[in-house]
């Protein structure tokens, strides 16, 4: 497979007058090496079927394309395709033009999602799929180090976040290794990681309407207590205490203490009137 470098792909980009877009994050992969760990990070073989979020200028896609059996590359921005369609020129590559967050990915037939996500909307990408895709079993994705600690952050943490929560209900993550600055062209400003997100056989045993209810009530206002948190649930912090006492919690802490389960007992005894 051969990925081109900084020179080439400015070269290319010139060629189909297109230009990197900093508002969309834009920042494309240009070392082999990266590339390859990022396959053989995501497990991606010959009998897999694999979505790519954010294809880019197609480097990582022509990868994805030599080890599985079939890549859909997803691509918002239009002036890249002519670029994107030259690199990935891959019979067993299907492009397609659109927005990964309007999209109805459950029709897509592919088990494994991999990407270079934009950094200002990768925690959505990620929970979007994780709600709506379920043959999707699982993530790899690259994206900022401050967002990716934040899907895979434990409890207790400054990372810990409402999308830290949202994706244990669904999966296990953890932050695989960094990723240099030097292997993209244009070189970002910020650090990045590349992260797993493995989709589990079950889910909490509780509503996920209740349970998303819950968590960003709780993390709307990190630093407060859930006796306040969950007092704007249900419009009464008195009410909201017993609440709280219920699930087995105290009504003193803070939602970045809170567990996977603490949430999930939350959901399941959240008064019916509300």
């Amino acid at each position: 497979m051969s990925v081109p470098g900084a020179g080439s792909l400015r070269a290319l980009f010139d060629k189909h007058g297109a230009r990197p877009t900093k508002a969309l994050g834009q920042n494309f992969v240009i070392d082999p090496n990266t590339i390859g760990k990022i396959v053989s990070v995501a497990g991606v073989g010959s009998d897999d079927d694999v979505i790519e979020f954010g294809a880019g200028a197609g480097s990582l896609t022509a990868g994805l394309a030599a080890a599985a059996r079939s890549v859909i590359a997803i691509e918002l921005d239009h002036t890249l395709l002519p670029v994107l369609r030259e690199v990935a020129s891959m019979p067993n590559v299907t492009i397609v033009e659109g927005d990964v967050l309007e999209m109805d990915l459950s029709g897509f037939q592919v088990t494994k999602l991999v990407g270079n996500l934009p950094y200002n909307s990768a925690a959505q990408m990620v929970i979007r799929t994780l709600e709506s895709a379920p043959q999707i079993r699982s993530l790899t994705v690259m994206t900022q180090k401050e967002v990716g600690e934040r899907l895979a952050a434990e409890p207790g943490t400054d990372a810990y976040s409402g999308a830290s929560v949202l994706v244990r209900y669904f999966a296990e993550a953890r932050v695989a290794s960094r990723i240099s600055r030097s292997v993209f062209w244009p070189a970002p400003n910020v650090d990045s990681v590349l992260v797993t997100i493995t989709r589990r056989d079950s889910e909490p045993p509780c509503d996920y309407t209740a349970f998303r209810t819950v968590v960003r009530a709780g993390f709307t206002q990190r630093r407060k207590t859930l006796r306040n948190t969950m007092g704007l649930v249900l419009g009464d912090p008195v009410r909201a205490e017993g609440w709280i006492m219920s699930a087995g919690l105290d009504p003193s802490a803070r939602a970045e203490t809170v567990d996977l389960d603490g949430f999930v007992a939350l959901a399941r005894s959240i008064p019916a009137t509300t």
